[in-house]
């Protein structure tokens, strides 16, 4: 199992959802517990930093959305310095009198402490300090997962790119099982975050059975990303195992209220509690067995619940909406030739004309395979044969075999006549 996690407390990244709602002009009714919440918090950790990054007249990002007050500032800020020459007078006296592990356990301090107050360039440059201190390929491991947690909360996606694949580094050279299972959330977040959901299903799934790292998110919150980067990615014998049969999943979405273990109840995300995941049951159910009116019905109350609410979802709900009505049409037409686009509006609960101008966004780049006659009311499959591409395939294949083989031939033949 590996030493327990070092360097994991902070920063709080439910903070960043809170952030991320106070700057969604749609969800003001949410405004007053964000602001509760990390006004809290910057009181009780005294995060001088954070509240001038969130809340400073010219230069907070919610200059107003959270009141500036100087007096609290300068407070803050003075307990903050106060607190850190307490570290840096300990790491000076490690450093004259003491060993190795107790100059690392003091620059872990002074590290943790910027992480705390939530300053990103201080904390960043004391974690690159500490981790080049570092022997152990654990703790270095622990490290760059506190270094990724700072940039996932300021949204910094190409930091923890970086950081990303040097922890898959450190862990193939000798991580251990714990390790690379928070590793294994870590990236699949990020991949989410960057609209890679074909990468990102497979290890949020597999995260699901062995998951650890509430540092990062809630258990619903990794259920509900896993979810829904299953049901847009995977092929249907594998959505049926991994996701609509799932145990873990069954477990979360057939909840009926209460928090998941391990979950903090007062600093909640978007996503950490089971209230609304029958849409997201309704979505998965509806999608496979092909119930299209109530799969139509079930996105759009996920889109709202879920997808509008998240930090991670929000930016690319347009284009996660889109692609489900893309798959849930492509699902439909491979069981017909011919389908008549009344029939078809029927199923999805739409009208011809919406369905008609839907179907347009896919049809020309070839997203569909199908061509709309409008005058007849029908639309016709066209799907490419598969024989015929296998066929063409092999020729094309064997040509450029025959091809090599007779320029082998002939140099074969020159050298011979060479020789002679």
């Amino acid at each position: 199992m590996g030493s327990d996690p070092q360097y994991a407390s902070y920063p709080n990244l439910l903070l960043s959802q809170h952030i991320f709602t106070l700057r969604q002009p749609n969800l003001s009714a949410a405004y007053a517990t964000a602001q509760k919440i990390l006004t809290a918090s910057i009181k009780e950790h005294s995060q001088a930093p954070l509240y001038r990054y969130l809340a400073h007249p010219t230069e907070g990002v919610l200059a107003n959305k959270i009141p500036w007050d100087e007096n609290l500032y300068n407070e803050l800020k003075a307990k903050n310095d106060e607190e850190l020459k307490g570290y840096e007078d300990e790491l000076k006296e490690a450093e004259e009198k003491a060993g190795e592990s107790e100059i690392v356990a003091a620059m872990g301090k002074k590290a943790e402490f910027w992480a705390r107050v939530v300053d990103k360039e201080k904390a960043l440059q004391a974690y690159e300090e500490l981790f080049a201190k570092t022997a152990s390929t654990g703790a270095k491991i622990d490290i760059v997962l506190a270094m990724i947690r700072i940039q996932m909360f300021f949204d910094d996606k190409h930091g923890v790119s970086k950081n990303i694949d040097r922890a898959q580094r450190l862990v193939e050279s000798g991580g251990d099982w714990d390790r690379r299972n928070r590793l294994k959330s870590y990236n699949g977040l990020h991949l989410l975050s960057i609209r890679h959901f074909s990468d990102a299903a497979p290890l949020l799934l597999e995260s699901l059975s062995t998951f650890t790292s509430y540092e990062v998110c809630t258990y619903t919150a990794l259920v509900l990303y896993a979810v829904l980067a299953g049901t847009i990615s995977l092929d249907r014998v594998d959505f049926k195992k991994k996701v609509v049969d799932s145990a873990e999943v069954l477990a979360v979405l057939g909840s009926k209220g209460g928090p998941i273990p391990g979950e903090d109840v007062d600093m909640v995300d978007a996503s950490s509690n089971t209230e609304g995941f029958e849409s997201l049951e309704m979505l998965i159910n509806s999608f496979y067995t092909c119930d299209y009116k109530s799969f139509f019905i079930s996105l759009a109350e996920v889109e709202d619940r879920f997808l509008t609410k998240d930090r991670l979802l929000a930016e690319h709900k347009a284009w996660f909406v889109r692609e489900m009505r893309r798959h849930a049409y492509s699902q439909l037409l491979e069981s017909y030739r011919v389908v008549s686009l009344q029939n078809m509006a029927d199923q999805f609960g739409v009208s011809v004309e919406w369905l008609d101008r839907d179907l347009s966004k896919f049809i020309p780049s070839k997203q569909l395979n199908c061509t709309i006659d409008r005058v007849n009311g029908t639309i016709e499959t066209n799907r490419p044969d598969d024989k015929n591409r296998q066929y063409n395939e092999v020729v094309k294949q064997g040509d450029q075999l025959l091809t090599k083989l007779q320029k082998f031939g002939q140099a074969v033949r020159l050298r011979g006549s060479e020789r002679a």
